[in-house]
């Protein structure tokens, strides 16, 4: 099993499904062994739910910096969204 291939699977369905977005919060183990059909020891899960994690957190990044979906970084957005870390940024 790829487990990057299958971490990037579970992240997109999660990520486009409400009820499976909010499963995923509530309790991450179950969602994802539900969606991977396979009951494993919790410990061997939370690795698959860290990267998930992961993938969902730089997703948002990603949307953030890139909000016309064009798949180019959009200065004035990272600027919008990087000025209350570093102070108000000059245009």
């Amino acid at each position: 099993m790829d487990i990057k291939a299958k971490i990037t699977e579970i992240a997109g369905k999660i990520k486009n499904d409400k009820t499976l977005l909010s499963n995923f919060k509530t309790n991450p183990i179950a969602t994802i062994e539900k969606l991977i059909g396979v009951d494993l020891p919790d410990e061997t899960v939370q690795k698959l739910v860290d990267g998930v994690k992961a993938a969902l957190a730089s997703g948002d990044i990603k949307d953030k910096l890139d909000a016309d979906g064009d798949g180019k970084l959009d200065l004035n957005d990272a600027k919008a969204a990087l000025g209350g870390l570093f102070g108000k940024l000059k245009k």
